[in-house]
């Protein structure tokens, strides 16, 4: 094995059993190498086999259900790890082979603090004592820049937040100082300022300790921000590999081609976004950007617009006990103004506790308003009684942020969308409802077969449309998208926002589009609002705001945009 390589894994393929006769191969004959001192990253949508490879590297991969290959190797500087004990792997594996994992929530144990979980990885594999770990454990904190580190060493991981967490695995994964670090979508779920911190300090922790990255992702924008090699893959198998820059400037595979031009850009805004059908499928001809999605669409307000909702001074305080007898406020939202034009889409964008999500909850009375008011037609949609309030909840809708939570999984598709038609009158009876559900369902793109499945039987993207469906039942007036496809593959989301901007042509639909993504806010909204610590700090014609952000927050926001290479 070449003394430049630290890990080769070769003809790699892994099977899932289905049942005692049946398997499925979701990672197909697949090698690549990773250098010592480099950053290789492995990009690919939900399901293309990369979080499983990374299992295999890790020896994680259950023996009950998963099959390695016997063909497979996976060498680490010359040594085979498929052919160690389980001994030997663990004890690698931790040690000079760590781990970050996707959702730090989920990976952290919750009734542990964080220092004892990063003490318990420094005594079992550095043979250290309580207080030599403890010491070490600190300054591993300082080193990945979380604030106070000898008071945070105390805290329970649901006492931090999500960019926090990330830190603390961070600081876990490099405790001994690892020849590899895989970090699996480390920077899925975060803000993109907190993304752009962890992307900075991953590749500055590589360069300090001079260890190797495996960095998996399906944002091939992000990738550019960070690694040296790129590995493309889909269905099991790598459809392109090579340097960043060639992959960037002259990729080859189509299946490249459509995660690069997917996401929406800061440069263009497209009538309509590609998908990856339309390259796999041959209908960009030679693997160009189809003419229809060369098109300009503007964005923006004359002013002239009809104001369907007018929202002034709104405000929401939550409120926690202090001490026996006193509570304490805490406001989440202060004084938030702004209008919104029928058929026109507001881009609402912050980090997380901003309080754009409560806006959005305040404005259909999840949350109770505080102060302020919300015209509707003329009349306050948050002053009004339950009762009276009841017709506008038609004609104000929301899609939640997480489609695996937002339905029901004991109701059938059909049931989802039957209930609310219920519920408000809509429909003669039950065969005229059906017959409504079959047309939305046809709208969204989903066969009519879907009427009578569950939710688990599909992807994210599709339960996605589904939420849409279910809120187009109530033919809404305004529609409030809250973080409605951050959790969807580049393609998927293309799909989501392309069908969300038909059915605003067709419906004359108003959007309230919150998200902490700011290359699709920019393609989706005519006016973005930035929100800040509960208070909204710019609001302006989308254009105007990204060509010439005047608050210095603004400013921050924008320069933390993946921008696809480095310089």
């Amino acid at each position: 094995m070449n003394p430049d390589m630290l890990l080769r894994v070769s003809d790699l393929r892994v099977s899932f059993r289905t049942d005692k006769q049946h398997a499925v191969e979701a990672v197909k004959g697949i090698s690549f190498d990773i250098p010592r001192n480099s950053t290789v990253a492995l990009v690919g949508e939900s399901g293309s086999g990369k979080s499983v490879s990374s299992l295999a590297v890790m020896g994680l991969l259950s023996a009950d259900t998963a099959i390695v290959a016997p063909t497979a190797k996976i060498e680490f500087e010359g040594r085979d790890l498929l052919a160690m004990t389980a001994a030997q792997r663990r004890d690698l594996c931790g040690k000079e082979i760590s781990m970050i994992f996707q959702e730090p929530m989920t990976s952290l144990n919750p009734v542990f603090t964080v220092g004892f979980q990063i003490d318990e990885v420094l005594r079992l594999h550095m043979g250290m004592d309580a207080k030599q770990a403890r010491a070490r454990s600190i300054a591993l904190l300082e080193e990945v820049g979380l604030p106070s580190p000898a008071t945070k060493i105390n805290a329970y991981p649901s006492q931090l937040s999500g960019g926090q967490q990330q830190r603390v695995m961070i600081a876990m994964a490099i405790a001994c100082e690892p020849k590899l670090l895989i970090a699996d979508e480390p920077t899925t779920a975060l803000d993109v300022t907190i993304q752009k911190q962890i992307i900075d300090l991953i590749d500055a922790l590589r360069k300090k300790h001079k260890m190797s990255v495996l960095f998996i992702t399906h944002d091939l924008a992000l990738v550019g921000e960070i690694a040296d090699q790129v590995i493309v893959m889909r269905n099991g198998e790598i459809r392109e590999q090579g340097e960043v820059r060639q992959i960037f400037h002259n990729p080859q595979d189509a299946y490249t081609k459509a995660l690069l031009h997917c996401r929406p850009s800061l440069d263009t805004r497209p009538w309509r976004l590609p998908v990856i059908a339309d390259y796999m499928d041959g209908r960009t001809g030679n693997g160009a950007v189809p003419q229809a999605e060369l098109k300009e669409r503007s964005r923006g307000l004359s002013g002239h617009e009809e104001i369907v909702l007018d929202v002034r001074n709104l405000g929401k305080s939550f409120y926690s006990r202090d001490g026996l007898f006193g509570r304490k406020e805490f406001h989440a939202v202060q004084d938030v103004s702004f209008t919104l034009a029928r058929g026109k889409t507001l881009g609402v964008v912050g980090e997380s506790g901003s309080g754009k999500t409560t806006v959005g909850l305040t404005l259909l009375r999840l949350h109770q308003a505080t102060a302020g008011q919300a015209l509707f037609e003329g009349k306050d949609i948050i002053a009004m009684p339950n009762k009276e309030f009841m017709p506008y909840k038609r004609r104000i809708q929301i899609i939640f942020q997480n489609p695996y939570a937002s339905l029901n999984p004991r109701f059938t598709i059909g049931q989802i969308l039957l209930e609310p038609m219920r519920i408000h009158h809509i429909g003669a009876d039950d065969v005229e409802r059906a017959d409504m559900a079959f047309q939305l369902l046809k709208k969204v793109g989903l066969p009519a077969a879907a009427f009578h499945r569950y939710p688990h039987e599909f992807s994210g993207g599709q339960r996605q449309r589904i939420a849409i469906a279910r809120c187009l039942t109530m033919k809404p007036e305004v529609l409030v998208c809250d973080e409605s496809v951050s959790a969807l593959d580049v393609s998927v989301q293309a799909q989501v926002l392309n069908l969300l901007q038909d059915l605003q042509e067709e419906f004359g639909m108003s959007y309230i589009f919150i998200s902490h993504d700011l290359a699709v806010v920019k393609y989706i909204a005519d006016q973005v609002m930035v929100m800040y610590q509960g208070k909204v700090v710019e609001l302006a014609n989308s254009d105007d705001l990204y060509r010439n952000p005047t608050h210095p927050y603004t400013k921050t926001l924008l320069g933390a945009i993946p921008r696809g290479l480095r310089n």
